[in-house]
């Protein structure tokens, strides 16, 4: 671990960063560029007393997954976060895991979605960040680990996940999940990571295999989403995407139509997840 160089690349990257950058507002008091330790702290996940030692080469070496958040949180490219990575004495990210790394073009967009369900996938339907509205709307899935990072996993092996949608649309969302694997488990970019789960699946739930060997593969979920909230109640919105081209990463924006009952569901429910949150 070089925590000269590690102290230099996290400052000057946190200096590089404006405000604006990341979704945040300037402010009539700010004196200098750049973001300040406790609002890099916040976007990382981790103390500002954690972040302010790393600067100060006194930290403790992080680990992975504190890697993985500081590159989120800086905005970091594929290249930079392998910098970062070796900076901290770890090998850089293998092909796979680089690409669970939030293409830096959709996290730009994602930190001006603020005030909106959004939310960005890999093509096997892990969540790499989610914001607040999202979070509150269908729940934290970006602490998940192993499998259980998949949509797809969660549906079938924990059937309680399923409780965001109506009962009577369930159905069609399990039949385009597994149609979505089905198209990972034939690409061979990323047929290792699907056939994990697939494996998984047929050993432990007839319901998939059932449903997996319908072979179906170009189901798409519908554009208009019924949601039910355990506190709003029934929602509909809208579903927008948005696919990087590069990294395969999907980007979900969930609006409602105005004028309708589901926009004040939406206020109340950005309400009620900024107090869980505090």
């Amino acid at each position: 671990m070089d925590r000269s160089q590690l102290a230099d690349f996290l400052r000057s990257r946190r200096e590089a960063l404006q405000p604006e950058d990341v979704g945040l507002p300037r402010g009539p008091r700010r004196r200098t560029g750049g973001l300040r330790r406790e609002e890099i702290a916040q976007l990382s996940g981790m103390s500002t007393d954690y972040w302010s030692r790393l600067e100060q080469q006194r930290g403790p070496q992080p680990s992975d997954q504190m890697l993985a958040a500081i590159a989120r949180g800086l905005r970091l490219n594929a290249d930079e976060r392998a910098h970062l990575f070796r900076l901290a004495g770890h090998p850089a990210p293998e092909t796979a895991h680089a690409a669970s790394h939030v293409a830096p073009g959709m996290q730009r967009i994602v930190d001006r979605l603020g005030d909106t369900p959004a939310m960005v996938l890999t093509d096997l339907g892990e969540t790499l960040v989610q914001t607040p509205l999202a979070r509150a709307l269908l729940g934290d899935h970006t602490q998940r680990t192993g499998l259980a990072r998949s949509n797809v996993y969660r549906w079938y092996m924990e059937p309680a996940t399923r409780d965001v949608y109506p009962r009577d649309d369930q159905p069609e969302h399990g039949r385009v999940f597994t149609a979505e694997l089905r198209s990972a488990y034939s690409n061979p970019a990323t047929r290792e990571r699907a056939t994990r789960i697939v494996d998984a699946l047929l050993a432990s739930s007839a319901e998939f295999a059932e449903v997996w060997a319908r072979h179906d593969v170009r189901l798409k979920h519908p554009r208009r989403k019924r949601f039910a909230h355990p506190e709003v109640g029934e929602l509909e919105l809208d579903c927008q995407t948005l696919t990087d081209a590069d990294s395969g990463q999907v980007l979900l924006v969930f609006t409602a139509t105005p004028g309708t009952p589901s926009v004040e569901k939406l206020e109340l429910l950005a309400v009620i997840g900024a107090q869980s949150f505090a």
